[in-house]
């Protein structure tokens, strides 16, 4: 049985759990105008909150609505009244979808839009717009004082709210099924549930009174236990305080702790730096003493200075840390390090230009005591030597950089001039030599061989007063005609090379002065190598960017064909940048070997001087080396050097082309003699022979292809001139003879590059061989050729063949009688007179004269086979016949050959 004060709280909770419809809005209307049923909506909130917007229908059997339809009103956007001014039943409520209403009147719809704006203002936050809508309506829509205070009660009685529990639930159907009538009767239910509820009650008062002894022994128990808890707050107190204390001394001691810890890991970083400064700024006392008083001569003393010089430049730049060039030790040890660096410097740089200037002046040997061999110097010795050096150099151009540029210079200096006197001597005995390989006995350039200064002052005659060469042929041109007016003879031209066997420049000279220069550049290019190699790795020319400067002297600085400087300027002149350190060793080779480009220039002026034909070894001996020196370093000063000096090689070439083309144009022709064979064809000959020894194996065939064209072509055009020129020897011997040799020469010589002059010396040999033969036989058979000339113009002019013997002129009796003229005796005697006229005309070098018998005993033998065939067509039936036949003619041919 349940008390009174629980089923009154069951019954308040129960009355809360009630649903509710406040605020329920009713509106009769049809869901569209056209539409005749009749609908309500209804505004609905339920509890907990749910505002509803119920579309009903009332049903036909009875007085109750069906439910149809339902929208929660937080769906709701918008409100549409149609029309604020006007009365109108129409409105539109926008949720999903438009939904188009129509009221039973404006009232109602008046009054349906206020209750909305109710809503929307309670429990929607404002959220539905509403168009069209009179503001004097929503002014309205505003509860009064009475209606806020209902609605005030509703709110608290919402708030107040409180839903049943489970177990409340449990004992309230457990209740309803003991009393059978609490459905049906509930008035009945309601009043026994408050007599039961007052008998709890009085039950409850009871057992209240009938407990009070207990009470007060439970309150006597509480007050004990409260004096026993202050007991224990108070002891709980103290040990706080204790506690309080404890944690005090164990901060203080963690404070100690973390300073303590502070300070070893400060000592620790100190400890740190301190052992950083010490290794790495720190020169033991034998560095300091290798690098004061190191031996730099002996090669143990120059592995410690080296040694020495390595280890103070790793302390000198050495990465300090922030606040350590504060440090009072570290600016002492720094300024040690500049001042060890300073002094070894000193040192080192008064050591090598000692090395230096002993080189210069002791090293040298001059070549003029070994004029047995035409060798230069090796100084690999003295590279070795100065090699050791190599790391100190380095060193010294990172850490000094004006001493290292001030070594560089004194190096270059004294260098040039022993290699200036090496050079010197060594192409004074290519000189003395190659002026040897004439004969003096012939008296031809027996003046060659002459003392040092004589041939010194024809350098300086071949290169003027200005010392360079500038690389025209002005100074060239002087020479050949200075050659020609003074020592030089017409030997070396195509004119003269038929008498080659007897001049004094025979082959032999030829090959000996192939040999000299050849010896001359194969000890250039070893010397030139090995001294930029030594230069690259002595002064560490690989490696760093920075250039050493060396200017051009003022007058001296003007460029050779090849682009490059002459000559290099001493220190104090105004310097030009180099972009890269390969031109720098360029720059330095160049100023070295400042005398080589004169001195060879010197020497291919004398060989060309002695020979032209020189120009031809030079060609392929500097094209060869110039080829090796470029697949070495195309960019190195040999390479260099020797493209211009191939240039100049190159112009003598050239000229020596063009001087036998202009010697070919000046020929003169006797008129007493016979021709023959032209002097510049047979040149051609031994030119072309000569070349194609030396070219054999050639780099650079080019430019011998060309003065092939050049010169094939001014040998057809002279060889026209001169035979329309002959006045003693027919035009058509000197073309057959000459062109004959031409076509001999080039098939026997195989020269690719003129296979088409080969063939068009061919075709003209033939075509002027034909014409002399035809030309020569019209001679013996005067009378006969001029009747059978006649005989074919009239048939030519229309008459028939077998009518020719009725014309006057022609007639047999006239046949007869110019036939009686050239009996067989008189025929053979007309031939040998023949055969002697075309063996004065041609030479005896060509031996042509039986090829153009033979060919002539075929022409007699086709116009004797003619002239039989115009007398069977004119003159059938006559009988009439040549007084000899074909076998007499063979047997004339050949006994005049056999008798001469």
């Amino acid at each position: 049985m349940m008390s009174g004060s629980s089923a009154s709280s069951m019954s308040a909770r129960r009355g809360r759990r009630r649903r509710t419809a406040s605020c329920v809005q009713q509106v009769c209307l049809c869901d569209h105008p056209k539409q005749l049923n009749s609908h309500q909506i209804q505004m609905t909130t339920e509890r907990p909150v749910q505002v509803k917007v119920v579309k009903v229908k009332k049903s036909d059997k009875g007085d109750f609505y069906k439910r149809q339809m339902a929208w929660e009103l937080r769906d709701l956007t918008e409100v549409d009244a149609k029309d604020s001014s006007k009365e109108n039943p129409e409105f539109d409520l926008h949720f999903e979808k438009v939904y188009k209403w129509v009221a039973s009147s404006t009232a109602e719809k008046n009054s349906f839009i206020s209750c909305i704006w109710k809503l929307n203002q309670r429990y929607l936050r404002k959220k539905v717009e509403f168009v069209n809508v009179s503001p004097q309506l929503l002014e309205e829509s505003v509860p009064s004082g009475e209606s806020q205070s209902v609605a005030g009660g509703d709110e608290d009685a919402l708030d107040d709210y409180q839903e049943l529990n489970a177990r409340e639930e449990q004992d309230i159907e457990g209740m309803m099924d003991v009393c059978e009538y609490a459905i049906s009767n509930a008035e009945a239910f309601a009043e026994k549930l408050s007599r039961e509820l007052q008998v709890l009650d009085g039950a409850n008062i009871q057992s209240i009174m009938a407990s009070e002894k207990q009470v007060n022994i439970l309150m006597q128990l509480l007050d004990e236990a409260l004096s026993e808890v202050d007991t224990i707050e108070g002891k709980l107190s103290s040990y706080e305080e204790m506690l309080q204390s404890v944690k005090e001394q164990m901060d203080h001691i963690s404070q100690s702790n973390l300073l303590i810890q502070i300070s070893n890991t400060n000592n620790g970083k100190l400890l740190d730096e301190i052992q950083f400064l010490v290794n790495y700024m720190d020169l033991s006392k034998g560095h300091v003493r290798a690098l004061q008083d190191g031996d730099l001569s002996s090669p143990k003393g120059i592995e410690a200075c080296i040694n020495a010089s390595e280890a103070l430049l790793q302390c000198m730049n050495v990465a300090l840390r922030p606040g350590h060039e504060k440090l009072m030790a570290v600016k002492q040890q720094q300024q040690l390090f500049s001042d060890l660096r300073d002094t070894f410097a000193r040192r080192l740089t008064n050591h090598l230009n000692n090395v230096f200037v002993h080189q210069g002046h002791d090293q040298s040997s001059s070549l003029t005591q070994h004029t047995a061999e035409l060798l230069l110097p090796k100084h690999s010795p003295l590279h070795r030597e100065l090699l050791r050096y190599a790391k100190l150099m380095e060193w010294l151009k990172t850490t000094q950089r004006e001493k290292y540029e001030g070594l560089s210079r004194t190096y270059v200096d004294y260098m040039s001039r022993l290699y200036e006197r090496e050079i010197k001597d060594f192409f004074e005995i290519a000189k003395i030599k190659m002026a040897g390989t004439t004969k003096e006995g012939k008296g031809k350039f027996a003046t060659l061989p002459r003392k040092e200064s004589a041939l010194k002052q024809e350098t300086e005659s071949l290169h003027g007063s200005s010392g360079k060469l500038t690389g025209s042929t002005s100074s060239l041109n002087k020479l050949a005609v200075q050659g020609s007016n003074s020592r030089r003879s017409q030997s070396s031209s195509l004119l003269d090379m038929g008498n080659m066997s007897a001049s004094d420049l025979d082959v032999a000279d030829r090959t000996k002065f192939d040999k000299i220069f050849e010896q001359v550049l194969s000890e250039l290019e070893p010397l030139c190598l090995a001294e930029q190699d030594f230069i690259s790795k002595f002064f560490k020319l690989q490696q760093s960017p920075p250039p050493l400067q060396v200017a051009p002297q003022q007058g001296e600085g003007e460029e050779l064909d090849g682009g490059q400087p002459s000559r290099m300027a001493p220190h104090g002149e105004h310097r030009h940048s180099m972009s890269s350190e390969k031109d720098l060793v360029r720059l330095m080779m160049n100023k070295i070997f400042q005398s080589i480009e004169t001195e060879l220039h010197s020497l291919i002026a004398l060989g060309d001087k002695i020979d032209s034909f020189h120009s031809l070894y030079m060609l392929v001996k500097m094209s060869h080396h110039v080829w090796t020196a470029e697949n070495v370093d195309p960019a190195s000063y040999l390479s260099t050097t020797l493209g211009n000096v191939l240039v100049t090689v190159k112009r003598n070439f050239d000229k020596c082309i063009s001087v036998q083309i202009r010697q070919m144009e000046e020929v003169k022709i006797s008129k007493k003699s016979k021709v023959g064979i032209l002097p510049f064809v047979t040149g051609f000959e031994e030119f072309a022979e000569l070349a194609e020894t030396i070219f054999r194996s050639a780099e650079r065939r080019g430019d011998l292809d060309k003065a092939y064209v050049k010169l094939i072509r001014a040998v057809f055009m002279n060889v026209e001139k001169v035979a329309n020129e002959s006045q003693k020897t027919p035009r058509d011997v000197v073309m057959m003879e000459n062109f004959h040799h031409i076509f001999s020469t080039l098939s026997r010589l195989k020269i690719s590059c003129l296979e088409a002059e080969r063939k068009e010396a061919k075709h003209k040999y033939t075509d002027h061989l034909g014409s002399y033969v035809i030309n020569s036989l019209g001679q013996p058979l005067e009378k006969l050729n001029h009747f059978f000339e006649g005989v074919e113009a009239r048939v030519a002019q229309g008459v028939r063949e077998e009518e020719v013997s009725y014309q006057l002129a022609f007639n047999k009796q006239e046949l007869r009688k110019v036939i009686k003229e050239y009996p067989g005796k008189e025929v053979k005697k007309g031939l040998d007179n023949l055969y002697r006229k075309v063996d004065k005309h041609l030479c005896e070098e060509e031996s042509l004269l039986q090829v153009v018998w033979h060919s002539m005993q075929d022409e007699f033998i086709r116009q004797y086979k003619h002239f039989e065939g115009l007398i069977g067509r004119c003159y059938p039936g006559s009988g009439i016949t040549m007084d000899f036949t074909i076998r007499d003619m063979l047997e004339y041919f050949s006994s005049i050959a056999q008798s001469h």
